[in-house]
């Protein structure tokens, strides 16, 4: 499945003592995720039971790290349930429900503290004091994963290539992070991401949740605000206090079967 471009490979492992076999290591995940070699996709989403919710979701970016959060992925796995539906994340507890074309998403409240985040040290995260070349007074929210928010002239300038893998690496973020590059024009949002593990892709949806309540929180947009990434636009809804609403499309690809021992 794919949501706005940013495909997943997803194994469903609910059925009984099906999910007990399946031992999923980084190199086998990066070794599916393998366009050339492999399945091919951005992100590995593994279904398991849950004793808390309808699903857990286990993901697994292209270079064989799990991660916490993935919002694209989550709309796609709603409507590939086919119902409203409560999932079991790394990062929380999260729920959604099918629309004709997509899914709208609860995606949990929005954390700033900086050891939430988290970073190495104390800084107001609204506006950090910090900068890498011309990417100066970045956001920073946490959505379940990290991720940290440049406000730009043009975000297409941005040799996002070259910076995002510079920041997602930097000391001041222990566990890594997610850069998105941002600049607003006519009310909207116009978002490129480098994804944590994963690189440039066509759309993040927890990018797209962190950057409109970053946005909101400077009172660049209102609420709700449409985000628009290179494979399409996403629509968000935020107000203090509460949980970040995501609506998008989603769409079912293909399904098969793969040599399980071709991995690994």
């Amino acid at each position: 499945m794919h949501g706005l471009g940013n495909d997943f490979v997803i194994i469903d492992v609910r059925a009984p003592g099906t999910s007990e076999a399946l031992d999923m290591s980084a190199a086998k995940a990066s070794a599916i995720a393998n366009r050339h070699h492999g399945i091919g996709c951005d992100q590995l989403i593994i279904l398991r039971p849950s004793d808390k919710a309808d699903v857990r979701m286990q993901i697994y970016n292209s270079d064989g790290g799990e991660v916490e959060a993935c919002g694209n992925a989550t709309r796609c796995v709603v409507k590939l349930l086919g119902e409203s539906t409560s999932i079991e994340t790394g990062g929380g507890m999260i729920s959604g429900h099918v629309t004709d074309n997509g899914a709208i998403v609860d995606m949990g409240e929005p954390r700033f503290d900086w050891d939430a985040i988290p970073l190495a040290y104390a800084m107001d995260t609204l506006h950090m004091p910090v900068g890498w070349e011309d990417l100066q007074d970045p956001a920073a929210v946490n959505v379940g994963n990290p991720h940290v928010i440049f406000f730009v002239s043009d975000s297409d300038a941005v040799e996002l290539d070259r910076l995002g893998p510079m920041i997602e690496v930097d000391p001041l973020f222990p566990q890594r992070v997610n850069v998105n590059v941002a600049h607003v024009k006519d009310g909207d949002i116009y978002l490129r991401v480098w994804e944590r593990g994963a690189g440039l892709t066509r759309a993040c949806g927890t990018g797209a949740c962190a950057t409109a309540v970053a946005a909101m929180q400077r009172g660049l947009v209102q609420s709700p605000v449409n985000v628009h990434l290179p494979g399409g636009t996403l629509v968000l809804s935020w107000q203090k206090g509460s949980s970040i609403m995501m609506q998008g499309p989603t769409t079912y690809v293909f399904s098969g079967e793969a040599n399980w021992d071709d991995f690994g």
